[in-house]
């Protein structure tokens, strides 16, 4: 079992559609959406899936519920589009991606065209899975290190306490081609585990080197804490999730993937993510901040029009919530350390102004360019946005994002684009300045 550290604070529960608890940060969270980019289990279910689990050698099919009322239902998919949200992302959108809002919106009203990623767990035996994802099609997104031996590698055990990890092994297919649900077998850890390939984006921007003290400040469901432990062995990795309901769901993700010798290294606590930095201060040298936001996948999608214009106006206070939980990761890292601030929304008010405004208020936070360490590496799988400005489907170049390295800095946008669906999904890297 994983250790907990838990806080007294109020739950009032969890309402369907947020994406964070509205009992852990009050109003301000509870228009943030569910968290589908991680959860790939509670994203089927959404389109109709059921979660059962089936043999390598077939694809999952997912069931189509159909629906009825005044709601549209886009062509080629039965999940029904809520218009007022459509007629929101077409003004704000519209005015803010320009020209290349008609490709994205074309992805998010087409869920059948979603591809899909599948990450391998280096702490179980996926042998099986690499080869089954291999006969698909599936390729891996970032370059393998090869052993002495090829593909053969010993499972980290307690005694050595993990080898040094390879890169992360997600495997992603050009199509949407989906892979089943791992099975559950008893005293077995699960294999791999399934996600939108562009939420793993804030992990390899957050550089985390075995032997470092990693803060996961909105932790549940855990897929990006899960990604932290594939890539390298912190000394010590903190799990927040103050909604008990999620954090008892982030507990079970940990366990069914990580091995109970893992279980001193990570802890799963339940502060209020705005003062943890007050109680933390200085104490890790890497934090991220996956914050509640308006996901734009699955707010598109919501059912209930008549409770939208009270969604819209809770929407509008996100930005202050997502301020105070950064400005406490800030708080919370070391000086020298970093702090990833990331979100599955386009809304320039919940990324690039939400970093300009901790950085008008924190002197000691730095921005970091990730235009060459991610952006331009990764053009072939994902469209992006840097700094505010939208670059096209085809792979960055280095001098159409020389223009203002201050903007750049702010962060990167992934948008989903038809052939590279991926995303939404913001990125941003702040460095805490050292002491003088």
């Amino acid at each position: 079992m994983f250790h907990f550290l838990v806080c007294s604070q109020r739950t009032l529960g969890v309402r369907l559609g947020i994406r964070r608890p509205c009992s852990s940060y009050g109003e301000e969270g509870h228009v943030a959406a569910v968290k589908t980019h991680e959860d790939s289990i509670t994203q089927l279910k959404m389109e109709g899936a059921t979660a059962k689990n089936i043999g390598f050698g077939r694809l999952h099919r997912i069931g189509k519920k159909r629906h009825s009322g005044g709601e549209k239902v886009t062509r080629g998919s039965k999940r029904a589009v809520c218009q007022l949200v459509l007629e929101r992302f077409d003004q704000q959108y519209g005015e803010e991606l320009g020209d290349s809002w008609a490709s994205v919106r074309s992805v998010l009203l087409d869920p059948a065209s979603w591809q899909h990623g599948v990450l391998l767990n280096r702490f179980a035996a996926a042998t099986d899975a690499e080869r089954a994802l291999l006969s698909q099609g599936f390729s891996t997104l970032l370059p393998r290190r090869e052993g002495p031996e090829g593909d053969s590698r010993p499972l980290p055990s307690e005694a050595d306490l993990a080898p040094p990890p390879p890169p992360l092994q997600c495997y992603i297919h050009p199509r949407p081609t989906r892979f089943p649900s791992p099975a559950h077998r008893a005293g077995q850890l699960k294999p791999y585990y399934l996600l939108n390939a562009a939420s793993l984006l804030p992990v390899l921007a957050l550089q985390v080197g075995d032997g470092e003290k990693v803060l996961d400040l909105c932790a549940a469901p855990g897929g990006k804490a899960l990604a932290v432990m594939q890539c390298a062995t912190p000394a010590f990795l903190c799990c927040n999730e103050p909604d008990s309901h999620r954090r008892e769901r982030l507990a079970k993700t940990l366990e069914s993937f990580l091995p109970r010798w893992m279980s001193s290294r990570v802890l799963v606590s339940a502060q209020d993510g705005r003062s943890f930095g007050q109680s933390e201060v200085g104490k890790y040298d890497k934090v991220l901040v996956d914050a509640p936001c308006s996901n734009d996948r699955s707010w598109l999608f919501s059912s209930a029009d008549q409770q939208m214009e009270q969604r819209f106006k809770e929407r509008s206070r996100l930005p202050r919530l997502q301020v105070q939980l950064l400005r406490s990761a800030l708080s919370a890292v070391r000086p020298g350390g970093a702090v990833v601030y990331s979100t599955c929304t386009m809304s320039s008010t919940e990324n690039f102004a939400v970093v300009e405004a901790v950085l008008r208020d924190c002197p000691e936070a730095e921005p970091e360019d990730l235009q060459e360490e991610i952006a331009l590496p990764l053009s072939t799988h994902f469209s992006f946005r840097v700094g505010g400005q939208v670059t096209h489907p085809q792979p960055l170049q280095p001098q159409s994002v020389r223009a203002s390295s201050r903007d750049h800095k702010l962060g990167i946008l992934v948008l989903p684009q038809p052939r590279k669906t991926w995303g939404p999904m913001f990125v941003s890297r702040l460095r805490k300045r050292k002491n003088k």
